[in-house]
């Protein structure tokens, strides 16, 4: 799977790895491996996994040929993100 990074999103993994160590790997591992695809906004997905005590989001379009990362992001936020099926 092709995986094209916006400007935005690598700026952002830079700030999570800075804050919590966040690699660019770890961010294509939870695209293309995630826990869970939830709806996002405008159309888009969010491939999330759980890491430490809060949720790695990554939103996400399809293209063609793989995916484009919009932006990323960590949360504490479990509860309001994660779905049980």
């Amino acid at each position: 799977m092709k995986i094209i990074w916006t400007k935005h999103a690598e700026e952002r993994q830079r700030e999570w790895q800075i804050k919590l160590g966040i690699t660019r790997e770890e961010i294509e591992d939870a695209l293309s491996k995630p826990a869970q695809i939830v709806p996002g906004d405008l159309g888009a997905w969010v491939a999330q996994c759980k890491r430490g005590d809060g949720l790695l989001r990554v939103p996400f379009v399809q293209i063609q040929d793989g995916c484009k990362i919009l932006t990323v992001y960590w949360t504490s936020k479990v509860d309001k993100y994660w779905r049980e099926e």
